[in-house]
């Protein structure tokens, strides 16, 4: 009998060490370790520690701490302000709308305006911090300053960073239905990213996340089927993993796992085993939770890999 594959873990740390490195210097409330967990960080890096920062609960008493005493610091505010739109969001959750409340909808609101005072801040005086305008593409979502305001965000950050991944993924999420936006504008985006950036870099990512956001649009079961099996989607999935993940120039670095596990889950999807057994690989069993929270987290990960290995091959 084979070895049983190992469980997938979706924790940032197992992927990055210095995300353990940073979670120690916050609870110990240590800047000068902060600081240089930072140090020398290029804008991927940089945006993916800043994320990882806003997952971690509890800090932003020790982060309005630094930030008060050193308001000029563009790192301070910008980890107090992830800070505060992560916990914003924990407060609204991730339903629907019609599913939050109005005190919720209230308390989330107030978080958001909040960080949004910090971070016009770092981002006046710090305009190439790609990892600020990511959050404030985030936050332009959130408090519903529309899509001219988004892509205006996103098209300031371009102007340093154009091939910005992180910001890529936010903006299209404000391009999609579900926040205002439409599907000729977010795959006209989405394929724009894919093209400008260079061949195996992460961008066609893209491509596959707006398919991924189109199937889940769909309200029935055989709707979503039909539109995965589809000739032009199955190609455009696979001609995006040839831009990026299969690309013999792609290489694992800062994002990587999100970049692999998107492709993985996407390739199941539209049944091209042999390319998604390829991402299982490569990952070993780490994952993210987005895209795998769309499909029952662990259970949909492990799943599928048991498919893609089964009737791709494990490679």
């Amino acid at each position: 009998m084979p070895a049983p594959l190992p469980a997938p873990t979706f924790d940032a740390a197992a992927a990055y060490p210095e995300v353990n490195d940073l979670r120690k210097a916050l609870d110990a409330a240590d800047w000068p370790a902060v600081q240089a967990v930072f140090a020398d960080r290029d804008a991927d890096g940089r945006t993916l520690l800043v994320g990882a920062a806003g997952d971690q609960v509890g800090t932003e008493p020790f982060l309005r701490r630094v930030y008060d005493a050193h308001p000029t610091d563009q790192l301070a505010g910008t980890l107090l302000g992830n800070q505060l739109i992560r916990a914003g969001w924990r407060i609204r959750s991730a339903y629907r709308a019609q599913h939050v409340s109005r005190a919720q909808f209230e308390q989330f609101h107030e978080h958001l305006r909040r960080a949004e005072r910090v971070l016009i801040d770092v981002t006046a005086r710090y305009p190439d911090d790609a990892a600020a305008w990511t959050q404030r593409i985030t936050l332009a979502r959130g408090l519903q300053l529309g899509q001219n305001e988004a892509r205006r965000r996103y098209d300031r950050l371009a102007r340093e960073h154009p091939h910005h991944a992180p910001a890529q993924a936010a903006l299209l999420q404000q391009l999609c239905p579900k926040w205002s936006g439409d599907w000729d504008r977010a795959f006209a985006f989405a394929r724009e990213c894919a093209q400008a950036a260079p061949a195996g870099a992460p961008n066609a990512v893209l491509v596959a996340e707006a398919h991924l956001e189109r199937w889940l649009d769909f309200d029935t079961q055989r709707e979503r089927t039909a539109y995965l099996r589809s000739t032009p989607v199955v190609d455009e999935v696979m001609q995006a993993g040839q831009r990026s993940v299969l690309h013999p120039d792609f290489v694992d670095r800062s994002g990587w796992v999100w970049v692999r596990s998107t492709f993985a889950l996407m390739f199941s999807l539209t049944e091209q085993w042999p390319a998604a057994a390829s991402q299982f690989t490569a990952l070993g069993n780490l994952g993210t939770e987005y895209p795998w929270a769309y499909v029952d987290d662990a259970e949909g990960y492990t799943k599928y890999r048991a498919k893609a290995y089964a009737k791709g091959g494990q490679s």
